[in-house]
């Protein structure tokens, strides 16, 4: 692959974008062992959620959902590699490895939906040898309220349900490639 697809929000509603910052992923950086997936087999690969923090998004924003995509996934559809909705419009931050469930990080209300490894976690990357570099968005939407969706829910269904009740929106893109 030598262009990148086009953006994953270019079918979705213009919303507002705030700011989110990590201490362990950096914008148009490549991720670090720790976000590669040794789940999939990538050497090395620890499949660690990065520490997220936001800010600067609406005032009447009721609940988050935070996001990892990678559009060129080899998949037609891309892949989802995380997806948690209804936390609390409070919650501002999520530590390093909040993605896993044993950690216990994320508050009550927080549903974790299975990713497309089949698995209701935060899994890393892993793309294809060979198949050229990968963007992977981390986002956090901001809700005008929670999504009341069962853990049984697809991370597309998901997705689905952010159109209709984003009302924000803030992401770091960062890329790995597997050689």
């Amino acid at each position: 692959m030598t262009e990148f697809q086009n953006s994953p929000f270019a079918n979705l509603k213009d919303v507002p974008r705030f700011e989110l910052t990590s201490t362990d992923i950096s914008e148009g950086t490549e991720l670090a062992e720790a976000q590669r997936s040794g789940i999939m087999g990538v050497p090395g690969g620890q499949d660690v959620s990065p520490q997220l923090s936001w800010s600067g998004f609406p005032a009447e924003t009721q609940a988050f959902a935070v996001t990892c995509y990678d559009p060129e996934a080899p998949t037609g559809s891309g892949f989802w590699h995380w997806a948690v909705t209804d936390l609390p419009g409070d919650v501002t931050s999520l530590q390093t490895d909040a993605g896993n469930p044993e950690a216990g990080l994320l508050p009550d209300s927080a549903v974790t939906m299975r990713n497309d490894a089949g698995e209701p976690r935060f899994v890393g990357a892993a793309p294809p040898e060979g198949h050229g570099p990968h963007r992977y968005f981390f986002i956090v939407h901001a809700l005008s309220e929670p999504l009341g969706l069962d853990d049984s829910a697809s991370p597309a269904f998901v997705g689905f349900n952010l159109f209709f009740k984003s009302i924000g929106r803030a992401w770091i893109e960062t890329t790995f490639e597997a050689k």
